[in-house]
């Protein structure tokens, strides 16, 4: 990371792009590749932790469990899904102040009710967009320092349409969000009208979902367009699905992984990735501590 603070980043013309993130290790190989930010994904979590569809089941302490263990390996700036907050703006409130605290550089909040689901599923539902910005409030107002962002998105281009989705998110605007998001708008061309109609005066954010409902934009059309922050928050879970399926299915027609073995690391390549022999090392020196010794 070039700039201390996300909001800094942001504040560059060049766009910001977060890969969606699960765990540690997902984290650290996303890190090691060169990513400045990353995204914890609350579908992702879902599709990982529990094995079950994004519709609302993963839990607040699991998404906070989530964000500890990973800002304990990595150092770059973690984009939060905290879904709705977890119930009202008494709940928001709590929601910042765990995540803020568990390592959050960003909480991103949505104006779903429940039954909550994925944003690219159908049959969502709303709270009104005025009890929204009461919960943007709230959450600006909990947060212990003003380089934590809130990020505002609204799911209503799918349930009252695109021109309605832009004024709640002018309304969650003023309630002081910092980053504003409009999921799920269907073509290229409504994305152009985001930010036509909401303008640039703060970051806007896309979301690319490979089979979702918006077309898939490149990272660099997006900027040409005026986002400045983009994600894939599920690529890396439908990559290692995909990955786990054909290794599960290769053991179990071979007996042996052997026809695998050149997609996958043995088990030295795995340690060094994750910086065994480093580790091994450091608790050495410890062991053999004596005063005076640099």
């Amino acid at each position: 990371m070039t700039e201390k603070t996300l909001r800094a980043r942001l504040a560059r013309p060049s766009i910001l792009v977060a890969p969606g993130v699960y765990d540690p290790l997902t984290a650290l190989i996303a890190e090691q590749a060169g990513f400045e930010a990353m995204y914890v994904s609350g579908a992702a979590i879902a599709y990982t932790k529990l094995g079950r569809p994004d519709i609302g089941l993963v839990s607040l302490s699991e998404v906070v469990d989530t964000v500890t263990l990973i800002r304990d390996r990595v150092g770059s700036y973690l984009v939060v899904d905290a879904d709705t907050g977890y119930g009202n703006a008494l709940n928001v409130e709590r929601t910042v102040r765990l995540l803020e605290r568990a390592g959050a550089n960003a909480i991103q909040l949505e104006d779903q009710d429940f039954p909550k689901r994925c944003g690219h599923l159908d049959d969502k539902a709303l709270i009104p967009a005025l009890e929204m910005a009461g919960k943007i409030k709230a959450a600006v107002d909990a947060r212990h320092s003003r380089e934590t962002l809130i990020i505002a998105r609204t799911d209503a281009v799918a349930v009252e349409g695109l021109d309605s989705a832009i004024a709640r998110i002018a309304a969650y605007r003023e309630a002081g969000a910092d980053m504003l998001f409009v999921e799920a708008p269907r073509e290229r061309t409504e994305l152009a009208r985001v930010v036509e109609r909401v303008g640039t005066g703060l970051p806007l954010m896309a979301n690319m979902v490979e089979g979702g409902k918006t077309p898939i934009v490149p990272a660099h059309d997006l900027e040409k367009l005026g986002f400045s922050f983009v994600i894939f928050p599920g690529g890396i879970v439908r990559a290692i699905a995909k990955a786990a399926q054909d290794f599960y299915a290769t053991l179990k027609a071979d007996g042996t992984t052997d026809a695998f073995r050149q997609k996958m690391f043995d088990f030295n390549a795995l340690n060094g990735l994750i910086g065994t022999p480093e580790t091994l090392e450091r608790g050495k020196w410890y062991a053999d501590y004596k005063p005076g010794k640099n």
